[in-house]
């Protein structure tokens, strides 16, 4: 059966600051297997959203704010094969983090087990060791790892920030679902890479 329904309005601010300080950015899952051509669960507009990440990265590193990478991490026999298929095997090339994005030295890359890049992660330990407050969260998939993160950020007290531009989606509603839920139940903000600074 098809439908359509009408996507709830929400807000994508025009100006967002963040300061580096107490601002972590949280690249999600950017690894070979989710974003390059012959990767085992490639999501068809990942690669388009590099450049925006990009972005992120340069502007943050720039600032002198913290860089988190989540980095799905399975071994053979994992209980979300039966899910998804086999995908990011540890030490496997789709397991990786794609190219253009390589983590810089300074960043951290948390390797999560599940969807949300704090379950049976130190993820929380470490942003509150750093003081941080507020996380700008990008990546994917929008409606499973990126979601689940941000909304386990907002549930442990952060503020959330989502660059819409910089996350990706199977399908586009998907994407819309990820971005209602974290405006709407996580009270997340919602804007653009370019239109957020971190900085004073």
């Amino acid at each position: 059966m098809t439908r359509e329904v009408e996507v709830p309005p929400y807000t994508v601010e025009a100006t967002v600051v963040a300061p580096p300080a107490t601002t972590a950015l949280v690249v999600v899952d950017m690894q070979n297997d989710f974003v390059t051509p012959g990767g085992a669960l490639v999501v068809p507009d990942a690669a388009g959203t590099v450049p925006a990440i990009a972005r992120l990265l340069k502007r943050t590193r720039a600032a002198g704010a913290r860089i988190f990478y989540t980095q799905d991490t399975h071994r053979n026999g994992d209980p979300e094969f039966a899910i998804w298929g086999d995908h990011a095997v540890e030490g496997t090339w789709g397991w990786q983090i794609v190219e253009p994005l390589r983590p810089a030295p300074g960043d951290r890359v948390v390797q999560k087990p599940r969807y949300d890049g704090f379950f049976g992660t130190s993820l929380d330990h470490e942003l509150r060791a750093a003081g941080i407050r507020t996380l700008v969260v990008c990546g994917t998939v929008a409606n499973v790892c990126v979601l689940h993160t941000a909304g386990s950020a907002a549930l442990y007290g952060y503020k959330v920030v989502l660059p819409v531009d910089a996350v990706s989606a199977i399908v586009p509603f998907d994407l819309e679902v990820a971005i209602r839920q974290v405006a709407f139940l996580y009270r997340g903000t919602i804007t653009t890479t370019d239109a957020l600074t971190v900085g004073p």
